[in-house]
């Protein structure tokens, strides 16, 4: 992996919420073409982390790298171009009701680009069909299920044909054989489509499925980051309860 260019360079950061640590001196690089997968249980930061990667929100001290770019130092104007290069998945699919499928994949490109209709309608169709939804463009969100809400929510995330995608929680409230086919689509597009694909999870089916490297976050710290072998082999106490979801251990039932 170390000859490969980087696609998000992540060094020293700091965020703090109401007087809060969230995320303590975090660095890492992410590198161009890999699914890098950010762990960790419920309030350990790695939401937080992943917005500020895709330049959401700030953070206090540190930097992010995209490239040779550095976020914090952009115009918004420059956020604004910036972001049309990364692709967000967000966890509850964050699909507008009063819209059909086709018309929720069409608004990135609605909104970003000068594209004729007729092109805008065909690329949503395209997109739609690289997730297996040929045939379901005039649906509307509240006629289809979780598993494919989830879909149309991915392709939207690659209507602009993105560098990089942020997955958050990207399985989360689906069945184990709805996850698969969602897990299995974010290696099919990450290779087809040569994206960089960064996906923040707890579930460690997923984990394990998915990923090329691995991240552990514990209480706002990087606890780890290697490898699936290198994390299933590690010696961290943290990183074995929570792969393999042991009662006893360092972190506790009421954290």
């Amino acid at each position: 992996m170390n000859n490969r260019k980087v696609a998000i360079s992540v060094k020293n950061v700091r965020k703090i919420f109401n007087g809060r640590v969230v995320l303590d001196n975090i660095s890492f690089d992410i590198y161009e073409g890999e699914t890098f997968v950010i762990m960790g249980g419920s309030g350990s930061g790695k939401s937080t982390l992943l917005r500020i990667m895709s330049g959401a929100i700030p953070c206090e001290e540190g930097e992010v790298y995209f490239r040779d770019k550095k976020l914090n130092e952009l115009s918004s104007n420059e956020k604004d171009e910036l972001k049309k290069r990364f692709g967000m998945c967000f966890q509850s699919a964050a699909l507008l009701d009063f819209l059909t499928v086709e018309e929720n994949v069409s608004l990135p490109l609605r909104e970003h680009t000068r594209l004729d209709s007729k092109i805008i309608s065909l690329t949503a169709k395209m997109k739609l069909g690289l997730v297996g939804l040929q045939g379901f463009e005039n649906y509307e969100p509240s006629t289809i299920s979780g598993g494919m809400k989830k879909r149309v929510g991915l392709a939207r995330a690659i209507a602009l044909d993105p560098e990089i995608v942020f997955y958050d929680e990207p399985t989360a409230g689906l069945d184990p054989i709805v996850c698969a086919v969602v897990d299995n689509l974010i290696l099919d597009l990450t290779k087809k489509l040569k994206l960089t694909s960064i996906v923040v999870t707890h579930n460690m089916e997923s984990v394990f499925r998915i990923a090329d490297r691995i991240a552990m976050v514990y209480k706002g710290k990087l606890i780890q980051v290697g490898t699936k072998e290198e994390i299933k082999n590690s010696s961290q106490a943290i990183v074995q309860q929570f792969i393999n979801g042991f009662i006893e251990g360092p972190i506790q039932l009421n954290e």
